[in-house]
């Protein structure tokens, strides 16, 4: 694939104003699938099944096999729609999408169309500045995922290249729901960023209602983002662009970027932009051509006949509402205010997708700055290591109890790192792996003394430095104390030993 021309960031700004749409599927984690009972893969305990393993006949579009609506994914997708500020539709009806889906057996897909289950609302957007945007909602509505296809043959999976394609239909009839902003304008140079912090924010939401695990590397949450470029005065929209399937939010961001400097090259020089879905491609950073984009009209959308309206109470709507949690944007802008953090410290957790964590462990002890520290730093990093999630390692309170060991003297940094080692290897406690690798700090004076005897005859010139005023030569003997106990003494009072001698 050749590379296409892309035009500078800022100069495309200044040609031609950005206007962005975003559509984000969220898989619901609920146990069977939208319109069967197979147990649904995007909850955590069925993923790892072995593939077209969950599946039920109204998945593989046998016929007369029949549909029936998951009520526990109605209530999961009013509870969404809920939590983004829309209004909750008294009846909303399912409906057949028609279009060739190599992933569905059934050849049409059942969505909503005309008749969403939720519309009209809004979102708050932080961005990295402490900036907030509000984000309009036209829609969200349910569907029903597709399976999944993998391309044979071809370079890094894509199916351009690839000799055949083998279908999981796990995935297929997994319970969607899919949110559509309206047309979002003047974000203008932030529009990569916003895009960016939109996807987390829908993400933030997604955990916090408990409606899906949210977990992007699996596909839980996935972002098709809509690019169009005008020319800076006018009024009309650009020809919009449709980027699928886009699964983590920096790519979401990249894939912004790169459609608007690509599509400023087009327009700049005289040329027209194709309305298609185009794919993103990680590994080099570009999109390509999917297929010319269809209007609502070519898909021949008419009311599912299987399935009757979904016409929710008032009474379930209002205790919906009521189990509701803190919206994230309002939660971070408290906790950012409860722990003194600046923007830059509370996006190094907001990122690392590290909040929750660091609430628990402030709420078992710890103060607000090594809660962060802990999980951001060294649990962060042996993570990456491990390539596992950092809430899968250590809970909150074993952080809490080990930075407890190191205010009250029992450790130093250094010798907690080892504890924390312990602790994820499932030795125990904090104060069990002190205990059994025998990593308290030495504050006995005796043993002290002796470390330190030991040290100033090997450097007997240490004492007369000290004595002659240069106080700093006691670092030698402090390092050689520390290194003889195996870090494992107390280096302020090996200091002051020091000092009392001299």
């Amino acid at each position: 694939m050749a590379r296409a021309e892309l035009m500078d960031f800022d100069e495309a700004l200044e040609k031609f104003e950005p206007v962005i749409g975003l559509e984000v599927h969220i898989e619901l984690n609920t146990k069977t699938k939208m319109f069967s009972a197979a147990a649904n893969p995007a909850n955590t305990e069925n993923h790892d099944a072995e593939p077209n393993t969950l599946v039920a006949p109204v998945d593989m579009g046998l016929p007369g096999s029949m549909p029936a609506v998951n009520a526990e994914a109605i209530r999961k997708s009013i509870t969404l729609g809920l939590a983004l500020g829309c209004s909750i539709a008294p009846s909303s009806r399912f409906a057949r999408k028609n279009y060739f889906y190599p992933d569905l057996g059934k050849n049409y897909q059942i969505s909503q169309y005309d008749e969403p289950i939720a519309f009209e609302g809004s979102v708050e957007v932080d961005l990295g500045d402490g900036e907030t945007v509000v984000v309009p909602i036209e829609r969200a509505h349910m569907e029903e995922d597709a399976g999944k296809l993998t391309h044979m043959g071809g370079a890094a999976g894509r199916i351009q290249g690839a000799s055949s394609s083998l279908v999981d239909y796990n995935r297929a009839g997994v319970p969607l729901v899919e949110i559509v902003t309206h047309p979002i304008f003047g974000a203008e140079h932030r529009a990569p960023e916003l895009a960016k912090a939109y996807l987390a924010t829908i993400r933030d939401i997604a955990i916090a209602t408990g409606i899906s695990e949210a977990r992007m590397e699996r596909g839980n949450v996935r972002c098709d983002a809509n690019v169009s470029l005008r020319p800076r005065g006018t009024e009309k929209l650009g020809t919009r662009t449709e980027t699928k399937n886009v699964n983590s939010m920096r790519s979401v961001e990249r894939a912004v970027r790169y459609e608007i400097q690509r599509q400023a090259v087009i327009l700049a020089s005289g040329g027209t932009i194709t309305q298609e879905t185009r794919h993103w491609h990680e590994d080099t950073g570009e999109t390509s051509p999917g297929r010319p984009k269809s209007d609502a009209d070519d898909y021949r959308y008419f009311p599912e006949p299987d399935l009757l309206p979904v016409a929710p109470s008032e009474e379930l709507i209002e205790e919906l509402r009521a189990a509701l949690p803190e919206a994230p944007a309002v939660r971070r802008r408290r906790l950012k205010a409860e722990w003194d953090f600046t923007d830059l410290e509370l996006q190094d957790v907001v990122n690392g997708g590290l909040l929750n964590e660091v609430e628990a462990t402030v709420a078992a002890g710890a103060a607000p700055q090594t809660a962060r520290k802990w999980w951001t730093g060294e649990i962060t990093r042996v993570a990456n290591a491990q390539e596992r999630e950092p809430a899968a390692l250590v809970a909150p309170e074993q952080v809490a109890s080990l930075q407890k060991l190191i205010d009250d003297g029992t450790l130093t940094d250094k010798l907690a790192r080892q504890v924390l080692e312990g602790v994820i290897a499932g030795e125990g406690t904090p104060q069990e792996v002190v205990d059994a690798r025998g990593l308290a700090v030495v504050s006995d004076d005796g043993a002290l003394i002796a470390a330190i005897d030991d040290a100033l005859a090997a450097q007997p010139d240490v004492l007369e430095k000290i004595r002659g005023g240069k106080v700093q030569a006691a670092g030698a003997i402090i390092g050689a104390v520390m290194k003889a106990m195996k870090g494992q003494a107390d280096a302020a009072r090996v200091r002051e030993l020091i000092l009392e001698r001299a």
